[in-house]
C-alpha cells in the first residue's frame, strides 16, 4: 500500500483547490513539446498528498513560479485523488500536470491514450543518472516514461528506541538470520521484540502487504519481485510463500508482537510505534516507513529530541540489497505548452528542488535525486534513511500500489488482516489472492 497513507488519513476529504498569487506572463513563448506552440499563464497541478507535504511542495514551487511570471493552480485532492482524477479525464478536463500516488493508476490512464510520453519532453539520461535505479522503472510501458517521481518514501527500515537499545548492548544486524536472532534474543529476556499495527481504516492490511513485498524483494531478489506484480509469478509460487512463512515467524509467533498477534489488525499503524518508548518499553522493533518521523506518529516528547531518542537501520538483507519504496510521480496531460513543460522540469529534473520541503521541521520529504544535498533535511534520521536510499543498488515501487487496484488495494490487503487474524491459513491466504487477479 502506497506509503503516504498517512497523509490520505488525516487529509480533509474533498478537493481543495488553492491558487497561487504571481506575476502572469505576456503568454507568447515558443512550444514546450512537438505540437500545440502555446504556453499558458497559469498551470494547473493535482496531486493526492496533504496537510505539511502540501505545504512544503508550494513553498518549494513558488518562488520558482513567481521568477518565471507563472501561476501555478494547485489542486490538492486528498484521498480523493483517483476519483477526481479519472472524473476530471472522463469529462476531458485533465490538469496540465498531475502527482500521482500510485503508478498502477497512472499506467491504467496511460493505456487509455490520456498521457503523454516524457521521453522527447524531459532529459531522460539526465534524470537516469541523477535519480535512485529503478523508480523511473516504475512508470514506464513498452519503453516509454510516463512519469518521474517528485518524491520518495523508504520503506526498508527497522526503526528502534536508541537509548533502551543501546543500554541493552543490542547489536543492528545485518541479515535477515541475524534479525531473527536480534528478535529472540530481546523476548528470551522478556520484552516483545515487534510492535506492529495494520489498522488503516477502510486500507486496513497495508502494513502488512509491506512486510510481504519487504520479504519477498530481500528473500527471492527484484526480478522475481517484478514478475510477482504482473502475476508471472504467483502468490503460491514457492518464492512468495516463503516470504509470507518469514512474515509468520515474527507476527504469528507467542511473544514476538506487543499486545500478541492478535492485537495487530486492531492497532492503528500511526500509534503503532509508541510502546517502544514506554519505561520499560513494550517493543524493541517496528518496521515502517520514513514517513513515521512526521508529526501524528511518535509523541511530541520523543519528536523533540528525535535523534536523541530515535534509530534507525535498513531492513537487513537478504541475498540482495535492493529497496523497497514509493513516492509521488508526475506525469503529463498538456501536450507542447512551454510552460506546462518549464512546470514539469521544474519539479522532477532539478536535483535541488524540495530543498524547503526537506527541513528544518520534519515535512517526511525525501528527494528521489542520489545528488541532492542530504544537509537540507532536518534531522540526522531522515539523512540517515535518504542515505540508505542513496547508496542502494536500486529501489522498487511498493509492489500493492502497483498491482491492479481490486488486488493491491482490494484482496491483498483483506487477506491480510485475515491471515494475520487467524481467520484463515497462509494457503487459503495465497490462493484467495491469486484467484481474484483480473483476467488479461
Amino acid at each position: 500500500m502506497r506509503d503516504t497513507t498517512f497523509t490520505k488519513a488525516v487529509a480533509t476529504a474533498g478537493a481543495v483547490t488553492l491558487l497561487t498569487s504571481g506575476c502572469l506572463s505576456s503568454g507568447t513563448s515558443s512550444s514546450g513539446g512537438k505540437s500545440g506552440g502555446t504556453a499558458k499563464t497559469t498551470v494547473e497541478i493535482m496531486f493526492g498528498f496533504g496537510g505539511d507535504q502540501s505545504q512544503g511542495f508550494k513553498d518549494s514551487l513558488e518562488p520558482w513560479a513567481k521568477t518565471n511570471g507563472i501561476t501555478i493552480k494547485y489542486v490538492s485532492s486528498g484521498d480523493s485523488f483517483a476519483t477526481l482524477v479519472r472524473s476530471r479525464v472522463a469529462g476531458n478536463n485533465p490538469p496540465d500536470i498531475a502527482i500521482f500516488p500510485q503508478p498502477g493508476l497512472l499506467k491504467d490512464l496511460q493505456k487509455q491514450g490520456k498521457l503523454q510520453p516524457l521521453d522527447d519532453v524531459l532529459d531522460m539520461p539526465k534524470l537516469q543518472s541523477s535519480i535512485v535505479p529503478g523508480f523511473l522503472d516504475s512508470a514506464a510501458v513498452g519503453g516509454k516514461h510516463y512519469g518521474v517521481p517528485v518524491d520518495m518514501n523508504v520503506k526498508s527500515l527497522v526503526f528502534y528506541n536508541k537509548p533502551a537499545f543501546t543500554a541493552a548492548g543490542y547489536k543492528i544486524p545485518k541479515t535477515i538470520d541475524e534479525l531473527m536472532t536480534l528478535s529472540d534474543k530481546i523476548k528470551a529476556s522478556g520484552t516483545a521484540p515487534w510492535c506492529i499495527g495494520e489498522e488503516s481504516g477502510p486500507a486496513s492490511g497495508w502494513p502488512g502487504t509491506d512486510w510481504i513485498e519487504e520479504l519477498v524483494l530481500k528473500q527471492a531478489g527484484p526480478d522475481v519481485y517484478d514478475k510477482w506484480v504482473t502475476h508471472a509469478v504467483k502468490f503460491e509460487d514457492p518464492q512468495i510463500k516463503a516470504a509470507f512463512d518469514t512474515y509468520a515467524k515474527v507476527a504469528l509467533t507467542k511473544g514476538d508482537v506487543f499486545g500478541g498477534s492478535k492485537s495487530i489488525v486492531s492497532s492503528s499503524f500511526q500509534t503503532a510505534a509508541n510502546p517502544m518508548f514506554t519505561k520499560p518499553p513494550g517493543c524493541f522493533l517496528h518496521k515502517q516507513g520514513n514517513f513515521v518521523t512526521q508529526k501524528g506518529f511518535l509523541s511530541e516528547a520523543v519528536r523533540a529530541s528525535i535523534d536523541t531518542n530515535l534509530g534507525v537501520f535498513p531492513f537487513p538483507n537478504g541475498k540482495f540489497d535492493t529497496v523497497e519504496g514509493g513516492g509521488d510521480i508526475a506525469a503529463l496531460f498538456t501536450k507542447g505548452d512551454s510552460n506546462v513543460t518549464k512546470v514539469l522540469k521544474a519539479i522532477t529534473e532539478d536535483p535541488t528542488f524540495g530543498g524547503v520541503w526537506a527541513g528544518p521541521s520534519d515535512r517526511g520529504f525525501i528527494s528521489p535525486h542520489k545528488d541532492f544535498a542530504v544537509s537540507k533535511y532536518g534531522n540526522e534520521a531522515t539523512r540517515r534513511i535518504a542515505k540508505i536510499a542513496y547508496t542502494t543498488s536500486g529501489i522498487r515501487f511498493d509492489a500493492s500500489d502497483s498491482m491492479p487496484a481490486q488486488v493491491g488495494n482490494g484482496s491483498f490487503l483483506k487477506a491480510m488482516i485475515a491471515f494475520t487474524s487467524g481467520q484463515q491459513d497462509e494457503a487459503a491466504t495465497l490462493k484467495q489472492i491469486d484467484d481474484s487477479w483480473p483476467a488479461g
